[in-house]
């Protein structure tokens, strides 16, 4: 997590881009429906970016967990200035149990950081242990089914998201990067598992019910045709399940 201690500012700041503000932000809240009264865990949160709309959207409990301690302090900052009643924990979502078992766990880009099944099928199990009876888990992801081809460039939409090498196979790394205003730029590496993968873990993991969501764009945008290259092959997507 040293990597993300290092770029938990310009990852905090990369938040407002526009894709992540009509297409990312939309399409998790329209996933997730009405969330007033669920107890929420969410899995990877950050500097707690999620965590907080999520509370401001009724949720009764939020509880943000991350590997970095920077982008915890991030989190507690925001919290100490403006008081919302989130809460959060430094730990390893791959081991991480709440006290009580919650409504709904939400993990923004959490999965794809696996480099193996097993490693897959850890998160997804931690996720199932997580949830009370009739709990859902919600998140969003790399995009296992528009992988990067090259023929595709997202630099417009503020990010630049490359492989190795194709075809792509579980475990191949997908590496993405942030230019920033200063000329500079910050990076991380996701990890690819083919969609069958995931259809599998989830099933091995104990959900019954396991369904990709496709991005929808903010209707404020609809017409835009800068929107278009992203519409038609979305790096991102999001995803549901039940137990």
């Amino acid at each position: 997590m040293a990597e993300y201690d290092s770029i938990a500012s310009g990852y905090s700041d990369s938040k407002q881009l526009p894709f992540r503000v009509h297409i990312e932000r939309y399409t998790l809240f329209q996933t997730l429906g009405d969330v007033r009264g669920a107890d929420v865990l969410d899995l990877a949160c950050g500097d707690g970016f999620y965590t907080r709309l999520l509370k401001e959207a009724g949720a009764s409990s939020v509880t943000g967990v991350d590997l970095s301690a920077e982008m915890i302090r991030l989190a507690e900052e925001s919290e100490r200035r403006r008081p919302l009643g989130c809460s959060y924990v430094r730990a390893d979502a791959a081991s991480f149990r709440p006290s009580e078992p919650v409504d709904l766990v939400v993990a923004a880009f959490l999965l794809n950081y696996a480099r193996t099944r097993e490693e897959l099928l850890r998160l997804c199990r931690v996720c199932r242990d997580s949830l009370r009876p009739g709990g859902r888990f919600v998140g969003l992801n790399d995009n296992p089914r528009v992988p990067p081809d090259g023929s595709a460039s997202c630099l417009k939409y503020g990010f630049d998201r490359r492989c190795d090498g194709l075809p792509l196979r579980d475990g191949d790394p997908i590496h993405y990067a942030f230019p920033t205003a200063d000329g500079s730029s910050f990076g991380f590496t996701n990890y690819y598992h083919s969609p069958a993968t995931y259809q599998a873990v989830f099933r091995d993991a104990g959900f019954r019910d396991f369904r990709w969501v496709p991005v929808a764009l903010d209707p404020a945008q609809a017409g835009d045709p800068f929107w278009g290259d992203f519409m038609r092959s979305p790096p991102i997507t999001a995803f549901s399940a039940e137990p």
